[in-house]
């Protein structure tokens, strides 16, 4: 049986800085969600929808499924395996599902569904995050006096606003600055439950995983619908696998072992000790575990933590959408690389924006971070029981493993994922409809533009004339060639460009060179730079070149035919014509397209509004003539 450690060995060769650097930049990113859930996480188990009296039992059996679930869900799950099921040292959901389709397409489409409604569940998760984990952090100012009261989400929101408006800035440098602001942040819940600790060492009794089944035994149903809010303590799991591609695989499990899982553990179990002395306190035991000198200096460094959970989500965001663009899966969208060292280091502005507004929004509607709670989870939960199944295809397809060794590790991961996933949908009522509701509008949106877009192409294929009739053409009736280089772009290799066909028909003359270029995408992130360009000759001055590029790369078409030396020419860019074709889409009442009507006006919404193709793929505009073709869908 295939380790899986032989599969990613190469994920962190992307990253160029020296490990403690990157450690220190994922501290920043990466663990700020997953970080600052002791805000919130222990309290909604006692004071939320479904919340418990602090009894010892309730206590200890609580701490015990918290401790547990860090260890099976984060440590073993995500740190050692799903990790290490990395896509050429990306990951993410998307950068799974294009692992394993890649693998097995027989039944990719399951496979896709699963990835594709994943992703889409991680852009809710995107808004949730931020407005849970800033409100949280604020609503301490009231602990200290109600005068503060009014202006929580006031304040809640200018937060938001400055973090969004200084994401153009890029992952990297604010990594670098976040991340000894949240080793400080480590540190001080670290303290902080150390000292609760230390006046009751009892506590420590519940890393016993027995007091977690003697509290399902004592508190039956009511116990099994606390697992929702337990669950808030690993929420930021899925959004540590997203960030892998900024920073890489050793630095996040350097970061969880080194400080993020002892930090953790202590604080909970801080926050517990203090239960049981207090129980009083479980209105905000996070807070009570300062002593009154520290309350505000923790208040001010709990949201500089908050805004750093927020970070890591937004970036995940970030990563998860180039994917979606580069896999087809979302039209284009305008992308800026922020580091020239770190090329997972990126800002889109329609995606920031987007996640700025539903963060705000989410904020005005529930206006207190405990009615958060009941929407926070789902959407999560779902992703994570999805990542568990495309595993079980990574665990055999890419590893190796025989189907009964791959089964025991995925129904050992199912088990925990399908009882958060149970306990969350008791919060649908609740507020949890909405993060499945902003879900699903993504994976409509995802969706239409996968079908559309494959839809066209059909179409297209029956269009296309075989290269050999064209160059016989050219051959037998000899047309007017003139000077210069013309470059037509088409998304199949194996016909004539429509533009080409369209250009000839009307202008009755041809270039004395032709490239026909195709641009591909490959199922893993990166291309080694000598597998991108395929450039063949075809006779009658005409070429055929394949530019492939990974999922994780920006296409840079005018640097790689600038590259082009043969015996006949040297490619010379002022000397070139790009001809592209613009699809005018007509929407008709009968269609090939089996999709509603509805849904054919959003597939030409979304490819009118889509990021201009010359700016996509580095094409200089005064180079460029585009030629229209009307389609009907």
């Amino acid at each position: 049986m295939e380790q899986p450690a032989t599969q990613a060995e190469h994920s962190d060769g992307l990253h160029h800085n020296p490990l403690p650097v990157l450690i220190l930049g994922a501290l920043g990113v990466v663990y700020g969600d997953i970080g600052t859930s002791p805000l919130y996480a222990l309290r909604e188990c006692f004071v939320g929808t479904h919340g418990l009296p602090p009894t010892q039992t309730a206590v200890l059996g609580v701490l015990s499924l918290i401790c547990w679930s860090l260890v099976v869900v984060i440590t073993l799950k995500y740190l050692v395996f799903v990790l290490r099921a990395d896509n050429g040292g990306e990951g993410g959901i998307l950068a799974l599902m294009a692992l394993v389709t890649s693998k097995q397409p027989k039944r990719g489409w399951v496979l896709v569904a699963l990835g594709v409604f994943g992703a889409a569940l991680l852009y809710a998760d995107g808004m949730l995050t931020p407005a849970i984990s800033v409100l949280s952090a604020v609503e301490g100012l009231s602990i200290a006096t109600p005068l503060f009261q009014p202006y929580v989400l006031p304040l809640s929101i200018a937060i938001m606003l400055i973090l969004f408006s200084f994401q153009r800035f890029g992952t990297g440098k604010i990594g670098t600055v976040f991340g000894p602001i949240v080793l400080l942040w480590f540190a001080a819940i670290g303290l902080t439950g150390a000292l609760s600790i230390a006046h009751t060492p009892g506590v420590l009794k519940a890393v016993d995983p027995r007091y977690a089944f003697h509290f399902f035994a004592a508190e039956g149903w009511r116990g099994f619908a606390v697992l929702g809010a337990v669950f808030l303590v690993v929420t930021g799991g899925e959004t540590l696998y997203a960030d892998m591609g900024h920073f890489g695989r050793r630095a996040i499990q350097w970061g969880w072992f080194c400080a993020a899982l002892p930090c953790l553990l202590l604080n909970y179990f801080g926050q517990g000790a203090l239960l049981l002395r207090a129980p009083e306190a479980v209105v905000n035991p996070f807070y009570f575990l300062v002593p009154s000198w520290g309350l505000f200096p923790m208040v001010a460094l709990a949201t500089m933590a908050t805004v750093i959970a927020s970070q890591a989500v937004i970036s995940g965001a970030f990563s998860l959408t180039r994917q979606a663009v580069q896999l087809g899966y979302c039209p284009r969208l305008e992308i800026r690389q922020t580091s020239t060292s770190e090329i997972g280091q990126i800002y889109l502005p329609t995606i920031n924006s987007m996640l700025m507004v539903g963060t705000i929004f989410l904020m005005l509607l529930f206006r207190e971070s405990g009615n958060l709670a009941a929407a926070y989870g789902i959407a999560v939960s779902t992703t994570m029981f999805f990542t568990t199944l495309l595993l079980y295809s990574a665990a055999r397809q890419v590893w190796s493993w025989r189907p009964l060794a791959a089964l025991a590790l995925i129904g050992f991961f199912v088990v925990p994922d399908l009882g958060f996933l149970a306990a969350n949908l008791l919060k649908v009522h609740d507020g949890g409809w909405l993060p499945l509701l902003m879900a699903s509008a993504v994976y409509l949106l995802m969706s239409t533009w996968e079908q559309g877009r494959s839809f066209l192409r059909a179409r297209i294929q029956e269009m296309l004339l075989p290269v050999e009739l064209f160059l016989q053409e050219a051959a037998d009736h000899a047309p007017l060639r003139v000077p210069g280089v013309a470059v037509f772009l088409s998304g199949n290799p194996g016909g004539v460009p429509i533009t080409l066909l369209h250009n000839y028909k009307h202008n009755k003359v041809l270039h004395e060179t032709i490239i026909l270029l195709t641009v591909q995408t490959a199922s893993v992130p990166y291309l080694d730079p000598e597998e991108r360009a395929e450039l063949s000759c075809l006779g009658e001055g005409f070429y055929r070149l394949i530019l492939r590029y990974g999922f994780c790369e920006m296409p840079d078409v005018t640097a790689e035919l600038s590259k082009i030396q043969t015996e006949t020419f040297t490619f010379a860019l002022m000397q070139a014509t790009f001809f592209l074709g613009r699809e005018i889409l007509v929407i008709r009442r009968h269609s090939h397209w089996s999709a509603s009507r509805w849904r054919r006006r959003l597939f030409s919404f979304l490819s009118h509004n889509a990021w201009d193709v010359t700016q996509f793929f580095r094409i200089p505009p005064n180079r460029v003539v585009i030629l229209g073709l009307q389609l009907e869908v």
